[in-house]
């Protein structure tokens, strides 16, 4: 399946240098298509990594491009994207433009180098949002521990019902959380965190390998459990999650063995483009996210004020179990395509929004 070798290139991805934020939902399409035009060794690789078409369930700009003065096939002539010219004064514009008009959204600027005559550019930029099914209140979080002890963080919280959200699972250096927020257009959120110094990479390539089979939990990184005085004794699942914002542009080129690359950045054979040789020159992926009160944006949001939001609890009357996670040292998060458990985004946050 697709899904699951996007996954895995997630997973590779994410073990290797997990950034704020980043796609290889984007780029597998891209690594297949291309794989199916190549030859030789080139063909080998990229189809190690990507062996099968995928359309992806969300609106994204995906495309191959080639420099004005290659001669291409008939058939690929008669589908690929309009020119490039080699100057970037032009082609960058171009590449944004196109991005924003595919995707529907504002987009990190993809970048664009001037290259040799006989060259292929890949480019693909990801919009992912989703409304929350319960959304969140906005206040503040300030963390008592930990790397961000003593800082006023924006924050997000919110009572759910639904204890099955909140899952844990072993991972090779530590015990890792996971809370999946739940969302409208078929997206829900991931988020993962691990106690102490385990390593960004592990905790989020564990994440994405075990996020649909991570058993439920009630003990865990940042998770506490107490019975309470409350109006209803049904139990209840409390969330604190510092708001976040991120967006990074990613050269592929820089991992070319991760993505199947390697051959086909030196010069090789795609005679589905051309007869002449070809290399690829510039391969990169734009993506944005913001987690946020009403929910997940893969744009930058309209940031407003915070403010600390006090509520009067109701009268008790009864006993009841209140499970709090609070994710307030770095995590990371995954945004999935609920019914094909395809991982369109995910990152790492170590540097969350300031209260004001």
């Amino acid at each position: 399946m697709s899904a699951a070798k996007a996954n895995a290139l997630t997973a590779t991805w994410a073990s290797r240098s997990p950034g704020a934020v980043f796609s290889a939902a984007a780029v597998y399409p891209l690594l297949a298509l291309l794989a199916s035009v190549a030859s030789g060794r080139a063909r080998l690789e990229l189809s190690a990594v990507a062996p099968q078409t995928m359309r992806l369930p969300v609106r994204s700009a995906l495309g191959l491009w080639t420099r004005e003065g290659v001669p291409l096939t008939l058939d690929w002539a008669a589908r690929a994207d309009p020119r490039l010219t080699g100057d970037p004064l032009i082609d960058r514009p171009l590449l944004d433009a196109w991005a924003a008009a595919q995707t529907g959204a504002p987009v990190p600027p993809l970048p664009f180098t001037a290259a040799d005559p006989d060259t292929v550019v890949l480019a693909a930029a990801l919009a992912v949002t989703a409304d929350w099914v319960i959304p969140f209140t906005d206040g503040v979080l300030r963390p008592a521990a930990g790397p961000w002890a003593g800082r006023r963080l924006a924050s997000l919280h919110r009572r759910d019902p639904d204890l099955t959200a909140l899952r844990a699972v072993k991972s090779p250096s530590a015990v890792v959380t996971l809370l999946t927020v739940r969302g409208t257009a078929d997206i829900d959120v991931v988020l993962c965190t691990a106690a102490g110094a385990a390593p960004p990479p592990d905790v989020l390539a564990t994440a994405v390998e075990t996020f649909a089979t991570a058993p439920v939990a009630r003990k865990g990184p940042g998770i506490t459990s107490a019975l309470v005085d409350a109006a209803d004794p049904a139990p209840e699942l409390v969330v604190k999650i510092p708001r976040f914002a991120a967006a990074a542009t990613h050269d592929l080129l820089r991992s070319a063995d991760v993505f199947g690359l390697r051959a086909a950045a030196e010069t090789a054979l795609f005679p589905g483009i051309s007869d002449e040789p070809l290399r690829v020159a510039t391969a990169a992926v734009s993506a944005a996210a913001a987690f946020t009160a009403p929910g997940f944006r893969a744009t930058p949001v309209t940031r407003a004020p915070v403010v600390p939001v006090t509520l009067a609890p109701p009268p008790a009357t009864a006993r009841a179990l209140r499970v709090t996670v609070r994710f307030d040292e770095p995590f990371g998060y995954l945004a999935v395509h609920r019914p094909t458990g395809l991982v369109l985004l995910a990152g790492w946050i170590d540097d969350p929004e300031p209260a004001r």
